[in-house]
């Protein structure tokens, strides 16, 4: 199997972001809202 071959699908087709990259910065910072909002909380 060559490289070219080998082929990984790192996204869904549901995704609404353009870019993996957008979507993982997207997730960072709602994980740090929540985070933050259950460390305000407790």
């Amino acid at each position: 199997m060559t490289e070219e071959e080998q082929k990984y699908d790192r996204g869904s087709a549901l995704s609404i972001f353009g870019s993996d990259r957008k979507e993982d910065f997207m997730a960072l910072a709602f994980a740090l809202i929540i985070a933050f909002a259950v460390y305000v909380v407790y």
